[in-house]
């Protein structure tokens, strides 16, 4: 049973999302998308996904000792996850790396006074990869992104067909749903993989002409691979079998991979291109509208700040949140007076933009990624 919107009527709601209508209508658009907005097709949140890939059976005896000690090391910390773990083993596998390179007597990394050599803890990083793959390679249901991309992707005006920029997504998830949705509603989209089902790295795809949208997938796929030989990724079909062997390695990072991993590409790449976006040119305007994302990877909210900061006014950020009111980072971002009037929160308990705060005694239903499908195809 669909939610009932009827408290998004009320006057003040009614306007924000009027504005919100208008500010679309007339800009460039941008989305990122968070864990939160694959749920609805039935894939795991951030939770769900770490107790999982804990939990399974491709992880060796090895790696669950690894990852045994890396959770003591968090003990205390608020929500720790799969993804910070998988953080702090790529960095112990640079500081191995790094002891070895230089010819040191010690050339591991000790966790719980066992010592790994930066082969077991590298084949670790690929199993806990493999582990988190298993977990969202699953049947999902299409229904709610189907909708999605035909909301965006919808006329704006009568006579409207088609938007002078293409939509950019720029997705924190692995899953391939935003790819499959816009495939399936015969948008033309640029992800960077230059071929079919099997495929090549092309950053040249994304400036190709007549594209609808962009697919910027900061933190890599599930359907990426890396072959040997080649430092840039491949989507290959899972039925051939190559010369090279089937054994290619699974090409995601963590949300909160050091610097290390960002100086490599296509990371450093797609990051480039994300910030290009968030950067109109001048005379041009941009909404970043966040769905689905909570803002707890730093390395995120550092560059929307920068963003914010440097886009001479001209890029708008839209955040619809699970918190009742802005919290943590965002807040802070809130209640700077040099950048708040371009943050617009549609928040649980209220509506927050500037000055303006309109405060709701009940749960407001613009949080959930269904909803916001509702809303941006024109519903009310």
């Amino acid at each position: 049973m669909p939610d009932d919107l009827s408290l998004l009527k009320k006057p003040a709601f009614a306007e924000a999302l009027d504005a919100l209508d208008d500010l679309l209508m007339q800009s460039g658009k941008a989305f990122l998308i968070g864990a939160g907005c694959s749920k609805c097709a039935g894939l795991p949140l951030m939770a769900e996904l770490t107790s999982t890939t804990l939990a399974s059976a491709k992880l060796s005896a090895t790696t669950k000792a690894v990852l045994a000690a890396i959770q003591g090391l968090f003990d205390g910390a608020h929500a720790a996850n799969i993804e910070d773990y998988l953080s702090e083993l790529v960095d112990l596998v640079a500081i191995a790396e790094r002891r070895g390179g230089r010819g040191a007597t010690n050339h591991t990394a000790t966790l719980s006074g066992e010592n790994y050599t930066a082969r077991q803890l590298k084949d670790a990083v690929d199993e806990i990869k493999a582990a988190i793959a298993d977990v969202i390679d699953v049947p999902v249901s299409m229904d709610v992104h189907w909708k999605f991309i035909q909301a965006v992707h919808r006329p704006l005006r009568p006579g409207r067909m088609t938007a002078a920029r293409p939509v950019d997504y720029l997705l924190l998830n692995y899953d391939s749903l935003i790819e499959n949705a816009l495939a399936l509603q015969k948008v033309r989209y640029a992800d960077g993989m230059n071929g079919g089902n099997s495929a090549w790295w092309d950053m040249a795809t994304f400036e190709a002409e007549g594209l609808s949208a962009r697919v910027i997938k900061l933190h890599g796929s599930i359907d990426w691979t890396e072959v040997p030989g080649d430092t840039h990724p491949r989507r290959i079909d899972k039925k051939l079998k190559l010369p090279t062997g089937n054994d290619q390695k699974v090409l995601i990072w963590p949300a909160s991979t050091k610097y290390r991993e960002t100086q490599r590409d296509p990371y450093a790449q797609l990051s480039n291109l994300a910030r290009r976006i968030l950067r109109p040119p001048s005379g041009t305007q941009t909404v970043l509208t966040i769905c689905g994302y909570s803002f707890g990877d730093s390395h995120v909210n550092i560059e929307i700040e920068r963003a914010l900061r440097e886009s001479g006014g001209e890029l708008t950020v839209v955040v619809f949140t699970f918190d009742e009111e802005p919290s943590g980072d965002l807040k802070r971002l809130h209640d700077d007076m040099h950048i708040s009037d371009q943050i617009r929160i549609y928040a649980r308990k209220g509506f927050f933009h500037g000055a303006t705060s309109v405060i709701s005694a009940d749960d407001l239903p613009w949080c959930k990624f269904e909803n916001i499908t509702r809303l941006l195809g024109g519903e009310r």
